[in-house]
């Protein structure tokens, strides 16, 4: 398990440099947030608001809700880090904006 938490902790960083660079969204909250909770606590936290976040509405205006936390909480292989509960939001969130997941 402390390797899947690991990849997944990649995986957040990828998407921080991947919509930095490919969508020109600096996500200066975000990667603060990776710093001082880690991967898996921060996609936790945003799953739990009670809304998506600014950044979440920042990548769908530039059409890339591939780089959402939301659509990497999907990835199959991350599945086991998160609750039935925590996966439905995040479904629910990229489905409600027309992302196929």
């Amino acid at each position: 398990m402390d390797a899947l938490r690991r990849e997944f902790e990649e995986a957040m960083r990828e998407v921080y440099t991947r919509a930095r660079d490919e969508a020109g969204y600096n996500a200066t909250y975000f990667v603060r947030m990776l710093s001082e909770h880690g991967g898996l606590a921060t996609a936790q936290r945003l799953l739990a608001a009670p809304m998506a976040s600014e950044g979440f509405t920042a990548l769908w205006e530039r059409q890339r809700l591939d780089l959402t936390v939301e659509a990497q909480v999907l990835q199959p292989r991350f599945a086991l880090l998160f609750t039935g509960e925590e996966l439905d939001v995040a479904r629910q969130r990229l489905e409600d904006l027309g992302y196929r997941v």
